[in-house]
C-alpha cells in the first residue's frame, strides 16, 4: 500500500483484542482528524514518544508543517533519519555504555543497530526509500531558546505589535496581555496576580498603550518606560499615586538585571519567533521545526513557553479557514502546561488553541505520562485519545474518568477498562470520535534512530542545528550588515563615503561627500518656486551638515476588476542630484517612507549646508522632475502579483512568495482531501450495494448447503427404511416408500448443484467487491499534491493610471549627515527614511 498518497498517516497495525495478537490490518489514521486535536497518555516506557515521532513522519512525508516542542530531548532523534541505513551513520549516536555491557565494540554495537532498523524497518513494509522521502520532506531544524547548541531562538519579537485581528479582538489582546507580562515576571520570580498585582497592571498598561500605537517594545524599551511611563493615568488614578516612581525603579533594576544576566544574551540572538518562518521554507513547502527545551529551569520553560503559544494563537487567527489539516503543534509533554486548578501563562493559550485552532486547519497533539495532572475539561475539544500502558490503576480510572467527560461517545467503561487492562509496550487504544468504535493496535517501527535524548553537545553536531553558533550568528550578521551596505535601492538609508563619488546614481543609499566651494556651509539662495523641506535633526548639531536631495511623494490609486485589485498607497522615492544633462533619473533612487508633517520648513539654524552639484534649481526644473516622477509612478512602481495556474489562485497585494506558495499548497491540499471524500462516497454506495448482495450470497450457501445435507439425511432414512423391511422379513415393502426413496436419491445432484451455484455466485460478489476496493485504491493513488517548487507562477502587473496618482510633493529635500570618525558620513536624522 502506498501511504504516502492516501492523505492518511500509517501508524502501525491493528491487533487482537483478546491476546493482543498483531493482524495484518493496516492502521491508517486520516490527517484531517488531527483537526480536532488529539490526546497521547502513556507512562515511561509505553512507546509514547515512539508514536509521537511516528505522527511527526507521517505529517512530514504528507506535507504538513510540524512545529514540536520537546521539554526532554527526545524529538532531537528525528535528526537521526538514516536513508543508506550505514553502520557509520549510526555510530555517533549509539550508546556506548550499552555497547560495553553487551560486550560489543562501539562499531560492532552499530552494525547490530543497524540491522536491527533496517529489520524492523522491513517487518513494518518500509524500504530505505522511504526514510529518504521523510529527509526531503521534513527539512528538520532543530532550535535550543535560551541556548547556542542548537539554532537560537530571538524572543524579543514577542514583544512586537500584534496583528490587527488580535488587538481589534478585546479577548485576545487581553489573553496575549496577561500572559506576555505573567511570563516575563515569572522569569523575574515575582508571582503576580493579574488584577491585584501592579507590577502586572503597570506592564500590562505599557505594553497596550505602545501595541495600540504599533510600537514594538523590547525588555530595553520596556524599562525605559518603566521609569518614564508614556501614561499619566492608570484606570482613574494617577500614575504616581498607584505606581510612585521611586518603587518603579525597583522594577526597572529587576528587569535590567534580567537584561544584563550572562545567559540572557542568547536569547536576544538567533531567528526570530516568526511561526510562518519557522513552518515554511521560502517556496512554501512545509517543514518541521524541533523546539528543545530540555537545558531551561521551569521558569525559563514557562517563559519561553507562553510567548511561543501567543504566537501561535496570533498565527493561528491570521490564517483562512479550512477543514484540511493545515499544520501540527505537538507537545511532547503537558505536565505543568495545563494543570486542573493553577493558572500558569501557558494555560489560556493552549485552551484558546484547544477551542478555536480547529476551524483554521491547525492540530494539536498533546501528550504526557501523567494522566492526573491535566483539566480534562479543557481537553474536552480533543476527538482523538491514544491510550497506551498506564502505571497504576488511579492512572487508568483518571483517564477513563476524563475520557468518559471529554470524548462524546466514548465506548462505556467497562468496555474501556477491559480494552487498556495489561497493554504491552507500544500498544495503544485509539478512540477516534469520527470513527465507529475503539480499535488497538501497535505502533509502526520509527524510521528515525530512537538514541533517547541528546545531550547539548550532540545536539551541537547535528546538521539540522547548525549555523547555529555565536559566531557563526556574528558572521550571518556581518554579511547581512555588508550587503545592506552595499544594497542600491530599497534599504534604509547607510552613510555616505567621506571620498568624491563618480556621477552615477547607483549608489543611493550613500551620498556625496561634501566638495570645496566658496558657498559651502551657508544655505543656497533659491527661487520662491523651489520647494525645500528639510528633515528633522536626531541629536546634537556638531560635525553635521545637511546634503541635498530630491524627494517625490505622491497617493496612489490601482485599480483593476478583473483582478480583484482595489488598493491605496503612498509611494515616496528619494534621489541625490548629480552634475551632467540628466541630473535626476528617479529609477536610480530609493524607495522610502516619508511623513511629510514630520519634516520641517526651515534648517536648524547651527547646522551647516554642503556643497551643491551644478545642477538648474528652478520652478521649470521642478516641474520637469515632476512631471519624470509621475510617470516612473505610472509605468515603474506598479505592483506585482503572482497567479498560479493550478490551482487557479492569484495573490493578494503585499502577499509575498512563500505566503502565496503556501496558500497555493493548502488550496492543493483542501482540493485532494475534497475529492478525496467524494471519491470514498461515491465508492461507498457502490461498496455498500455489493455488501449486502454478498451477504444475501452467502446466506443462501448456508441455505443451500444446509438443504443438501437435509436432503442426504432424508434420503438415506427413506432408503434404509426400506432396506430394513425387507430385511426384516416383511411379506411386502410399500411400492409407493420405495419410490419415494428413490426420488430423493435421485434429487441429490441437484440439490449439490444448486448448493454448488451459490458459492460461485458469492465468490463472483467477492471478487467484485475486492475489484471495487483496489480501484478506489488507484483512484486515491492519483490525488498527489503538488511540489513546492512545481508551482506555476507567473507575475501579473497592475498600473497606476494617470487619474490614480495624485502627487503630494516634489522638491528638495534637505537630509542631515554627522561625520563619523571613520570618515564615514552618517544620517543624523530622527525621521525615518529607511525602504518602504
Amino acid at each position: 500500500m502506498d501511504f504516502e498518497k492516501l492523505g492518511a498517516f500509517y501508524l502501525g497495525r491493528e491487533v487482537e483484542p483478546d491476546d493482543h495478537r498483531l493482524t495484518e490490518q493496516a492502521l491508517l489514521y486520516d490527517a484531517n482528524d488531527l483537526t480536532t486535536h488529539a490526546v497521547i497518555v502513556g507512562m515511561t516506557g509505553s512507546g509514547k514518544t515512539g508514536l509521537g515521532i511516528d505522527l511527526i513522519e507521517e505529517a512530514a512525508i504528507d506535507g504538513v508543517p510540524v512545529l514540536a516542542i520537546d521539554p526532554k530531548g527526545d524529538l532531537t532523534n528525528l535528526a537521526l533519519a538514516f536513508p543508506e541505513l550505514r553502520p557509520q551513520d549510526f555510530e555517533p549516536w549509539v550508546d556506548g555504555g550499552e555497547a560495553e555491557r553487551q560486550g560489543l565494540t562501539r562499531a560492532a554495537y552499530a552494525e547490530q543497530q543497524a540491522q536491527t532498523w533496517r529489520d524492523g524497518l522491513a517487518s513494518w513494509g518500509m524500504q530505505p526509500e522511504r526514510i529518504a522521502r521523510l529527509r526531503e520532506a521534513a527539512d528538520l531544524r532543530i532550535y535550543t531558546p535560551g541556548s547556542s547548541a542548537g539554532r537560537p531562538l530571538s524572543v524579543l519579537r514577542s514583544f512586537a505589535a500584534p496583528s490587527a485581528a488580535v488587538l481589534a479582538d478585546a479577548d485576545l489582546l487581553g489573553e496575549r496581555l496577561e500572559t506576555t507580562v505573567t511570563a516575563v515576571l515569572t522569569l523575574l520570580d515575582i508571582d503576580a496576580d493579574p488584577l491585584t498585582s501592579r507590577d502586572h497592571i503597570l506592564l500590562s498598561t505599557l505594553l497596550e498603550h505602545a501595541w495600540r500605537q504599533g510600537r514594538d517594545l523590547g525588555i530595553a524599551d520596556l524599562i525605559q518606560e518603566v521609569q518614564r511611563p508614556p501614561v499619566k493615568r492608570i484606570g482613574v488614578m494617577d500614575l504616581d499615586t498607584v505606581y510612585p516612581a521611586k518603587d518603579r525603579m525597583g522594577l526597572a533594576l529587576r528587569l535590567n538585571n534580567l537584561l544584563a544576566a550572562p545567559g540572557f544574551e542568547v536569547w536576544t540572538q538567533g531567528d526570530a519567533l516568526d511561526l510562518q518562518a519557522l513552518l515554511y521554507r521560502p517556496n512554501g513547502q512545509g517543514r518541521v521545526a524541533v523546539l528543545t527545551i530540555a537545558h531551561l529551569s521551569e521558569a525559563e520553560r514557562i517563559f519561553f513557553l507562553s510567548l511561543l503559544l501567543n504566537e501561535v494563537v496570533a498565527w493561528t487567527r491570521s490564517q483562512q479557514g479550512t477543514s484540511s489539516l493545515r499544520a501540527l503543534v505537538y507537545i511532547d509533554e503537558l505536565v505543568g502546561l495545563m494543570p486542573p486548578v493553577a493558572q500558569p501563562p501557558t494555560k489560556k493559550p493552549l485552551l484558546t488553541l484547544l477551542k478555536q485552532a480547529r476551524a483554521f486547519g491547525v492540530g494539536l497533539a498533546l501528550a504526557t505520562q501523567n494522566p492526573v495532572d491535566l483539566d480534562y475539561k479543557g481537553l474536552s475539544n480533543a476527538g482523538t485519545w491514544f491510550i497506551g500502558r498506564l502505571q497504576t490503576e488511579r492512572d487508568k480510572a483518571r483517564v477513563m474518568d476524563g475520557l468518559s467527560s471529554a470524548a462524546a461517545g466514548a465506548a462505556a467503561p467497562a468496555e474501556l477498562d477491559a480494552m487498556i487492562s495489561g497493554l504491552p509496550k507500544r500498544t495503544f487504544l485509539l478512540h477516534n470520535v469520527h470513527e465507529k468504535q475503539p480499535v488497538l493496535f501497535q505502533t509502526r517501527w520509527a524510521m528515525s534512530y530512537l538514541a533517547g535524548p541528546l545531550a547539548r553537545e550532540q545536539v551541537r553536531r547535528l546538521p539540522a542545528a547548525q549555523a547555529t553558533t555565536a559566531a557563526g550568528a556574528v558572521a550571518v550578521a556581518s554579511a547581512a550588515a555588508s550587503t545592506a551596505a552595499a544594497a542600491p535601492t530599497g534599504t534604509p538609508m547607510a552613510a555616505p563615503q567621506a571620498a568624491p563619488q563618480a556621477s552615477t546614481q547607483a549608489a543611493a543609499p550613500q551620498a556625496a561627500a561634501p566638495q570645496a566651494d566658496p558657498t559651502e556651509g551657508r544655505p543656497p539662495v533659491l527661487p520662491p518656486d523651489v520647494p525645500q523641506l528639510f528633515a528633522p535633526l536626531a541629536g546634537s548639531a556638531e560635525g553635521v551638515r545637511y546634503l541635498l536631495h530630491v524627494a517625490g511623494v505622491a497617493d496612489v490609486a490601482y485599480s483593476q476588476q478583473t483582478l480583484g485589485v482595489d488598493e491605496q498607497r503612498n509611494v515616496a522615492r528619494i534621489v541625490e542630484p548629480v552634475d551632467g544633462p540628466v541630473p535626476i533619473t528617479w529609477a536610480d533612487g530609493r524607495e522610502v517612507t516619508i511623513d511629510l508633517n514630520a519634516l520641517e520648513r526651515e534648517p536648524r539654524p547651527d547646522v551647516t549646508f554642503g556643497a551643491l552639484p551644478e545642477v538648474t534649481l528652478d520652478g521649470d526644473a521642478i516641474k520637469a522632475w515632476t512631471q519624470l516622477f509621475e510617470r516612473h509612478v505610472r509605468t515603474a512602481e506598479g505592483l506585482t502579483l503572482l497567479r498560479c495556474k493550478a490551482p487557479k489562485l492569484l495573490s493578494k497585494v503585499g502577499e509575498s512568495e512563500r505566503d502565496f506558495r503556501v496558500r497555493c499548497l493548502q488550496a492543493a491540499r483542501e482540493a485532494r482531501d475534497d475529492a478525496r471524500e467524494k471519491l470514498r462516497a461515491r465508492y461507498d454506495a457502490k461498496m455498500t450495494t455489493l455488501s449486502e448482495r454478498l451477504a444475501r450470497a452467502e446466506r443462501t450457501v448456508q441455505r443451500e448447503a444446509q438443504q443438501a445435507g437435509q436432503r442426504k439425511m432424508d434420503a438415506a432414512i427413506s432408503v434404509g427404511t426400506a432396506l430394513l423391511g425387507s430385511f426384516l422379513g416383511r411379506r411386502t415393502v410399500s411400492a409407493s416408500r420405495v419410490s419415494t426413496a428413490l426420488k430423493s436419491v435421485n434429487r441429490l445432484p441437484k440439490e449439490a448443484a444448486d448448493a454448488q451455484r451459490a458459492r460461485e455466485a458469492a465468490e463472483q460478489v467477492r471478487a467484485q467487491l475486492t475489484d471495487l476496493q483496489a480501484e478506489l485504491e488507484r483512484e486515491l493513488a492519483e490525488l498527489e499534491l503538488p511540489d513546492a517548487d512545481a508551482l506555476e507562477l507567473e507575475p501579473v502587473r497592475v498600473l497606476a493610471k494617470s487619474t490614480g496618482i495624485a502627487t503630494r510633493y516634489v522638491g528638495l529635500l534637505w537630509v542631515p549627515y554627522r561625520h563619523g570618525a571613520d570618515g564615514r558620513w552618517q544620517a543624523a536624522t530622527s525621521l525615518s527614511l529607511d525602504g518602504g
